[in-house]
């Protein structure tokens, strides 16, 4: 929607401010994906670059994977949690994990779940009347508070969105793909221990940590992106749904996605070996380098992966969003105030400042 929409220069802006997000937060990784973004599938030893949609989604619906290996989200999810999660199963065990979960993420969660988060937006976005907003902050006590009532926890949102955020970093320094950094903060395990020690079931760790880290990445780049391309003015109920779906396509909150192949097989044309590394770029799948919305519907999917690895709280993130725009449009926002999180698991804002615009 930034082509037609939104003046050139606006729509450079907002891409400019946002790309700042991916090269500030893991440097050397995007640098590396961006320079190799070209080539459709990439091995780099026992590693592959998947950079093309068709390769994406062959990777996720035709190649099987080992859904808890070193370096994969299944990994990663399986420490957390200390058992199976929908992350790390497979077969019968994730299909019923889906169908488990869908009552609570699907579009017949919304009925329930809304009003927490309509009636958090409409006590802080007033604020925006006679000061400023601090967005980041809001995202995460959104999203806390979406996750409060998903868990069944009486803690506090804005405990459990800092308890969920350390967990997420800490296993990023563990798992993503790149130089390890010099420890700061406290190591998975411990993080892990600090979450679940709020929840009413460990497993429900997991979903805290998706809830409030995704959230907490896309919504303020999406804001962001919307006030720099000057975009207020076309958002209303009938609007709101589909800018929220483009814009998550172009910001693709959670860029990539780590994986480990369980069988021999052929990615566009290159041999995949057992064990070897897939590195599945959904920023590139879902072509968020383009400014226009591409024809092929599944690129907007593909920032929530697909298939039977799609995740399966797609529904909420966009409908969240799109309230979101919803309610802050009648005050225009413009971003006065930015800088990136150098430590956060997913690229996102550390700060993200909103004042009231001129209409």
């Amino acid at each position: 929607m930034t082509g037609p929409l939104a003046p050139p220069a606006a729509a450079r802006r907002a891409r400019r401010r946002d790309r700042t997000v991916y090269l500030r937060s893991h440097p050397l990784l995007f640098a590396l994906l961006c320079a190799t973004r070209h080539r459709p599938v990439l091995r780099l030893g026992r590693t592959l670059l998947v950079h093309h949609p068709d390769a994406y989604r062959e990777a996720l619906t035709r190649i099987p994977l080992h859904r808890t290996a070193p370096g994969t989200t299944g990994a990663a999810t399986s420490q957390l949690a200390g058992t199976a999660t929908l992350f790390d199963q497979d077969g019968a065990d994730h299909r019923t994990a889906r169908r488990t979960l869908a009552p609570d993420l699907g579009a017949t969660a919304l009925p329930r779940l809304r009003p927490f988060w309509q009636a958090l937006l409409a006590e802080r976005i007033p604020a925006l009347a006679t000061g400023d907003l601090e967005l980041v902050d809001l995202a995460a006590e959104l999203a806390a508070t979406t996750a409060a009532a998903l868990t069944g926890t009486d803690t506090p949102p804005r405990q459990l969105a800092h308890a969920a955020r350390e967990t997420a970093a800490a296993a990023a320094r563990d798992h993503l793909p790149g130089p390890r950094p010099r420890r700061s903060g406290p190591t998975a395990a411990e993080a892990a221990a600090r979450l679940t020690a709020l929840l009413p079931d460990p497993r429900h760790a997991v979903l805290a940590v998706t809830a409030v880290n995704t959230t907490v990445a896309a919504l303020p780049r999406a804001v962001a992106w919307c006030a720099d391309a000057r975009l207020w003015p076309t958002v209303d109920a009938t609007t709101a749904p589909a800018l929220a779906a483009e814009l998550l396509r172009l910001t693709a909150p959670s860029p990539l996605l780590p994986r480990a192949a369980a069988a021999d097989a052929t990615l566009a044309g290159h041999p995949v070996r057992t064990g070897d590394r897939l590195i599945l770029v959904a920023r590139h799948a879902a072509r968020a380098h383009h400014r226009t919305p591409p024809a092929d519907p599944a690129a907007t999917q593909a920032v929530f992966g697909t298939g039977p690895h799609a995740c399966p709280g797609a529904h909420l993130a966009r409908a969240q969003l799109a309230d979101t725009l919803l309610a802050l449009a009648p005050h225009q926002p413009r971003v006065v105030r930015s800088r990136a999180d150098r430590h956060a698991a997913l690229p996102g804002y550390a700060e993200l400042t909103l004042r009231r615009g001129t209409r």
